[in-house]
């Protein structure tokens, strides 16, 4: 997702309390996933793309964080087509693909892009410190808070490490290959990996209860809806009963 040079913006989308942020999304994840009908689907990513609009995150940015979830999804395209009974639309030689496998490839590649676009405008518009507060308002269980704010914090230290232990095999002169000491030499650096990390993990853990923590958080920060707040809330669940109606009512 996109870092705090984002979180530090000051759109409309960035003024909203966080925890009103928290809910829209889950809201927007939870009616675009169980939809089906293209013109519904379709309006969602509209509403997306106009959050983002809202939200000011840089076009550049946001095809960066897309490439990644596309990269998957094109995956989809190349096995799904072919994997499913029905009216044929084309053929690579003994391969048929059918009208039903791209539909549902297609659903797939709207709803994932949709959500995601949300994603970075509403929750990557938030500092990973409030973002986890605000889970925690919102009565998240503790430990999935925790997880959240460790994954945060140390994802980028274990990349670090990872690196240390790939450029020291190069500078031994490990070229990969597809040959068994390529594997086994792969397969000591992820287990080193986990080695450093457990240890790591470890002597935080130490360090976290020689100071006192017994699992409570706290912030100096604290969270009050605002009027921008309520009306924003209440758009996002007209709109969210807009699409369900339109799915599940056949109006279009």
């Amino acid at each position: 997702m996109i870092g705090n040079e984002v979180a530090t913006g000051d759109s409309l989308i960035h003024s909203l309390d966080p925890r009103v942020k928290i809910v829209a999304v889950c809201l927007f994840s939870i009616v675009v996933a169980v939809s089906h009908r293209f013109v519904v689907l379709m309006s969602a990513m509209g509403l997306g793309l106009s959050i983002i609009l809202l939200a000011g995150v840089p076009m550049r940015q946001l095809v960066r964080r897309l490439i990644p979830v596309n990269t998957f999804i094109l995956l989809l395209w190349i096995f799904l087509p072919f994997s499913f009974e029905g009216e044929p639309l084309f053929s690579l030689g003994p391969l048929v693909g059918v009208r039903e496998g791209v539909l549902y490839a297609a659903r797939i590649s709207i709803k994932s892009n949709a959500i995601v676009v949300v994603l970075i405008a509403l929750v990557a518009s938030t500092s990973i410190l409030t973002l986890g507060h605000a889970m925690h308002e919102l009565k998240a269980p503790k430990k999935i808070v925790h997880l959240f704010f460790f994954t945060c914090r140390y994802v980028d230290v274990i990349h670090r490490e990872y690196v240390r232990l790939a450029n020291a095999v190069k500078v031994r002169g490990f070229r990969p290959g597809t040959n068994m000491h390529t594997y086994k030499t792969l397969a000591y650096l992820v287990g080193m990996l986990l080695v450093r990390s457990s240890d790591r993990a470890q002597r935080v853990n130490n360090a976290m209860l020689c100071r006192g923590f017994r699992g409570n958080l706290y912030s100096l920060s604290t969270f009050s809806l605002k009027a921008a707040d309520v009306a924003s809330l209440i758009l996002m669940l007209a709109l969210m009963l807009a699409l369900g109606v339109l799915e599940w009512t056949k109006m279009a």
